[in-house]
């Protein structure tokens, strides 16, 4: 278990902290590290799996803990491991549908991936960056944690056949692609796992629900409606407003009456 310390922050990734799918603004990671140097503990919880986190980060705050595949990866201390995965009869039953639907995919395991979708998707641009898995196909795959529909014959109807075998599926509508990760995986039951229940949090899209809910500060990046009933700040979805709600964050926290502590890195299986 991770001890939650006072000053836990959860960052999503992708449309929260970076608007180009490659970088972050330096006016967000300088604003980031005063929350560090504040006494927080830094989460990047993202939709993208560990693998596709190390670059987007650039090597900044290796202490930070890490949720990938929205709640089916964790990293901690460096060492990534698979918290979900499909089940063998999970993955059968999606792979039915997506034969049904004549369905294209990007499928995750713990660190390599495959990828049947055209050689042009914009998601491509988002996949492996630093070079560090191999594409395989899907039955070289050890476990599968996380399954990205990139295209299909009916989109909308595919998402209702797969949402109907009671996995979690998060359909994009405006950038038509389909997330389905295992079971009921979120960001939020991961960050739970690792103990971390008190903490605040930044995010912008539908994936980031439950995280947002429970948090004791929950940002919206951007006006997404979805994320209309828990967020108690909203702030434009730019690299200066986002630094800006950062920056306060970490002032809040220094003048609080109590002091943020580290939290001891223990992680509970």
């Amino acid at each position: 278990m991770i001890n939650s310390p006072t000053g836990t922050t959860v960052f999503d990734i992708d449309g929260t902290l970076c608007f180009d799918g490659r970088t972050i603004d330096s006016r967000i990671l300088t604003a980031i590290g005063t929350c560090e140097a504040s006494g927080h503990h830094l989460v990047f919880a993202s939709a993208r799996p560990v693998r596709d986190l190390l670059p987007v980060l650039d090597g900044a705050f290796s202490s930070a803990t890490l949720i990938g595949g929205n709640g089916s990866l964790v990293s901690v201390g460096g060492q990534v491991r698979a918290r979900a995965a499909f089940t063998p009869s999970e993955l059968g039953s999606l792979l039915r549908e997506v034969e049904r639907y004549d369905a294209r995919y990007l499928a995750d395991g713990p660190w390599d991936y495959a990828y049947t979708g055209p050689v042009d998707h914009p998601i491509l641009g988002r996949v492996d960056q630093g070079g560090l898995a191999r594409r395989l196909t899907l039955t070289e795959l050890p476990e599968v944690v996380k399954f990205l529909v990139v295209g299909a014959s009916d989109m909308t109807a595919l998402a209702e056949a797969i949402r109907a075998l009671g996995l979690t599926v998060n359909h994009h509508l405006d950038e038509a692609i389909i997330d389905i990760a295992p079971g009921t995986t979120t960001k939020w039951q991961a960050l739970s796992s690792l103990g971390l229940d008190d903490y605040n949090a930044f995010g912008n899209d539908i994936n980031d629900l439950d995280l947002l809910r429970h948090a004791r500060k929950a940002v919206r990046v951007g006006s997404h409606p979805s994320l209309d009933g828990v967020a108690h700040v909203s702030v434009a979805a730019e690299p200066q407003a986002v630094a800006a709600e950062i920056a306060l964050l970490a002032r809040e926290s220094l003048a609080a009456p109590h002091a943020a502590t580290q939290p001891v890195l223990t992680e509970s299986v």
